[in-house]
């Protein structure tokens, strides 16, 4: 084993395993009981047939039957019980790391989530870890009861000859080239059938949350195709895969061809000589039969933990992955105040997304933000929650610099209710408690109740108890909307964002959401970003931007009165086109 391979074993030790020494003592004792039984039934072989079978010997007959039906039961007892305790510390390092990769990812940034699809974080949390448990208990189990198994039988042959041994033994070095080629070939076809079924987790993912628009857009034998191409591209990986872990037991068989053949020739002549006994021969060939099966399975070993192996090496990729938005050192409390943007500047990549972008949001007042889809109005919202950094310019609040703040008081200090609701599949007071997590009962319902989310849930049989579905499918658009807006009237914060909350809403929807919206914004500095130019009408400021810049500022009536682009694109929507700006 390479020594990367080596120290990831020993940091999943220190992190996760050595806690449960104890337990994984206790299963090593069984598995030596277990594994030393197969001995003793070989070696209680040779009595079996030299005193009860060839001498008659009556007396014979029931120690040698209960010692043999003593050791099937100790047996039965140690391998019942080392399986459960091996399965349980699997079980529990298991959910013990699941635990630890969720906790580790949602530190992550948003960038992060933006490279790696959900579908392929899944199978790491998910898939990854029931595979490496899989492996790892199968691993233990073998290791440690067929090594003991192995040791005891052929103690049990060198007992009876060591030259037959020797004989049976001969073809075992033919395995070391063989099966040094497999743990290579095993490890590297692991990891790709992996990766295979990363993307077949994604492409699900990407179907259950696209199925409206592929039933809308009769995409249905498309995206049955892209998946039937995408499994069998895993079909072949994983088959790739599993040919080098059957060809390990294959070569075992092999070699166990070879001996059986020598002990036979050579041992039948020494049995018709007379030189040995059929109980000696029948001990001997007892062992040897046995001897190959735990032999096949700890040869398999090195393919389990190539396997174990590549589903490791993944997890810790996810492990090894570090924020890049981090608190400052000395951190300053956040100020209530202005927000202002200075000549902020931002890029994906190579790709600018802002460009010495300039506003100011005054303190209690609305701005509202318009233009073009990809102008970098949601990213302004990002920039403010430092859910990403600017490549250059400077972010405030209340004249202290966001990167200067505390993340987690700056993120306190805001509530955001955009166009796709994020809700959970809890009930509809738990989805507003989100908002503020130590909210009592009563004040849960008065933000139901402001937000007009009661004005349904009192017609649902459960009322604010009833259950919203996965991602809020028990309700419709806008009373996911009114959820959302509730959990920031509870949240309380100074700052409000608003991205396009009522821009895929019916008449009476927006309406509603709007009203509530108006009753939440009340007091507070808010930015929106507008897609319909009517509902920003009163705002006391209005940015427009275009390719990342800002290249009209003022209110409606003084952007009318100018006759630049915000005035073309209001009398292109009041015309009914929604062509962009």
């Amino acid at each position: 084993m390479s020594e990367p391979s080596r120290n990831l074993l020993l940091r999943l030790w220190r992190d996760h395993v050595v806690q449960f020494w104890p337990l994984l003592i206790v299963a090593f004792v069984l598995m030596v009981i277990e594994g030393s039984t197969l001995g003793a039934i070989s070696y209680l072989i040779q009595p079996l047939f030299d005193d009860v079978f060839a001498a008659g010997d009556a007396s014979a007959v029931t120690w040698v039957a209960l010692a043999i039906s003593g050791v099937f039961i100790l047996r039965a007892l140690s391998g019942f019980g080392q399986r459960l305790l091996i399965v349980t510390v699997g079980l529990r390092v298991t959910t013990g790391l699941q635990s630890r990769l969720l906790s580790h990812l949602l530190g992550l940034d948003a960038r992060y989530f933006q490279d790696n699809a959900p579908g392929s974080l899944i199978e790491r949390v998910r898939g990854d870890t029931l595979a490496l448990q899989g492996a790892a208990s199968s691993t233990l189990m073998t290791l440690g009861r067929d090594t003991v198994s192995v040791i005891s039988l052929l103690s049990v042959m060198i007992w009876s000859d060591w030259v037959w041994a020797l004989l049976a033994m001969a073809g075992v070095p033919i395995l070391i080239l063989p099966l040094a080629f497999l743990q290579r070939l095993i490890r590297a076809t692991t990891r790709a059938a992996r990766e295979a079924a990363a993307r077949l987790s994604t492409q699900l993912d990407e179907v259950f949350h696209g199925m409206v628009s592929i039933k809308v857009n009769r995409l249905e034998r498309h995206e049955a195709r892209r998946f039937d191409s995408e499994v069998n591209r895993f079909l072949a990986a994983q088959l790739r895969s599993e040919r080098g872990k059957a060809a390990n037991p294959a070569i075992i068989d092999v070699i166990a061809a070879i001996g059986f053949l020598a002990v036979l020739i050579y041992g039948g002549r020494q049995i018709m000589e007379g030189d040995k006994t059929v109980g000696e021969f029948m001990s001997f060939f007892t062992a040897l039969a046995l001897v190959f099966d735990p032999l096949r399975r700890l040869s398999a070993v090195a393919g389990q933990i190539q396997a174990a192996m590549a589903s490791l090496e993944r997890l810790y990729d996810v492990l090894e992955a570090r924020p890049t938005i981090l608190p400052p050192a000395h951190p300053k409390p956040v100020a209530r105040g202005d927000i202002r943007f200075e000549d902020v500047d931002f890029s994906y990549g190579d790709s600018p997304v802002l460009q010495r972008l300039t506003f100011t949001a005054a303190e209690g007042r609305t701005t509202a933000l318009v233009g073009p889809s990809g102008a970098g109005k949601s990213t302004v919202f990002s920039l403010l929650s430092r859910l990403v950094d600017p490549s250059s310019g400077r972010i405030t609040v209340g004249g202290v610099a966001t990167t200067a703040c505390d993340i987690d008081a700056l993120r306190d200090g805001i509530a955001l209710v955009g166009q796709d609701s994020a809700l959970f599949d809890e009930t509809i007071a738990e989805n507003i408690r989100l908002g503020r997590l130590d909210a009592t009962p009563e004040e849960v319902r008065a933000a139901a109740k402001a937000a007009s989310v009661l004005d349904f849930a009192e017609d649902m049989p459960l009322g604010l108890e009833t259950r919203v579905g996965p991602r809020g499918s028990g309700l419709s658009g806008g009373q996911r909307q009114r959820v959302t807006i509730a959990r920031a009237m509870l949240r309380d914060a100074p700052v409000l964002l608003l991205d396009e909350p009522t821009s895929a809403l019916d008449a009476r929807s927006e309406q509603l959401v709007s009203e509530a919206l108006a009753r939440l914004s009340k007091g507070r500095t808010t930015l929106v970003i507008a897609h319909r130019l009517s509902t920003i009408r009163d705002a006391d400021l209005i940015v427009v931007m275009d390719k990342g810049r800002s290249i009209e500022q003022g209110t409606h009536d003084a952007l009318i009165a100018r006759g630049g682009a915000y005035a073309r694109l209001h009398q292109l929507q009041s015309a009914g086109v929604t062509t962009p700006l």
